[in-house]
């Protein structure tokens, strides 16, 4: 039985932890994510000053990501300048108690994590004979 579940990952078109996962693995979109969740509708500027270092052209790259899979809502007001603005739509926020339930694992676990990393460094270092 296990083994035919594992052959159903092999396709990355039919494996859904690819499929979702590929969405969330670069470091923009859970973070656009949880902004939005907190702060509500957001203009595409606001979005940028709220994560900082993140480009336009990144930025633009995951909000059309995001809008692709419908996880968020994108509304053009044509006025001069254009203004854009971006929501989560109830796709996006069913998916906010999952990015919440990680991110309270990764602040339970960080010190440790942390420490294990740097016991890791250590023992590399001692390793590399120069």
């Amino acid at each position: 039985m296990a083994e035919k579940k594992a052959d159903q990952f092999s396709a990355a078109v039919n494996c859904p932890i690819r499929q979702v996962l590929d969405r969330f693995g670069d470091k923009w979109s859970i973070l656009v994510v949880e902004l939005l969740s907190h702060k509500g509708r957001l203009r595409f500027s606001e979005i940028g000053q709220h994560i900082g270092d993140i480009s336009q052209k990144m930025l633009t790259v995951t909000l059309r990501s995001l809008e692709s899979d419908g996880l968020i809502l994108r509304e053009i007001f044509p006025e001069i300048p254009p203004r854009v603005e971006y929501e989560l739509t109830p796709l996006g926020m069913s998916l906010v108690p999952q990015i919440e339930s990680l991110t309270n694992w990764g602040k339970e676990h960080l010190e440790t994590i942390l420490h294990n990393r740097k016991t890791y460094e250590l023992r590399q270092k001692k390793k590399i004979t120069y």
